[in-house]
């Protein structure tokens, strides 16, 4: 048997235990639905920040606003990945350290 057949073989079972372990973390519905976790953060009441100054003042009422368990600062001309994370609020401020957005994840 080549390598790279024996390689796939021995692979193919850890996969298969992942996607086990992939499915088992969701519960379905009635109807076929998944049931997704419910995040704890709320973007809406973090709105009303648009246009502070950024600061670790403005950030823990943010967080306490947004009932985040935890908190993203995005500066300016930064590149970030897209992950979600539940709890996390996410806040984008520009060159003057002025909140842009506030999002969720």
């Amino acid at each position: 048997m080549a390598d790279a057949a024996k390689a796939a073989l021995t692979a193919a079972p850890g996969w298969a235990l992942a996607g086990a372990l992939l499915v088992a973390g969701c519960s379905t519905l009635p109807g076929g639905g998944v049931a997704r976790p419910k995040d704890s953060c709320r973007a809406e009441p973090g709105q009303r920040f648009l246009g502070e100054r950024a600061s670790a003042e403005s950030g823990a009422a943010i967080m306490a606003a947004t009932r985040s368990t935890s908190l993203r600062w995005i500066p300016p001309d930064t590149i970030v990945t897209t992950e979600y994370a539940f709890g996390r609020v996410t806040v984008s401020y520009d060159g003057d350290y002025r909140i842009m957005q506030v999002t969720c994840g």
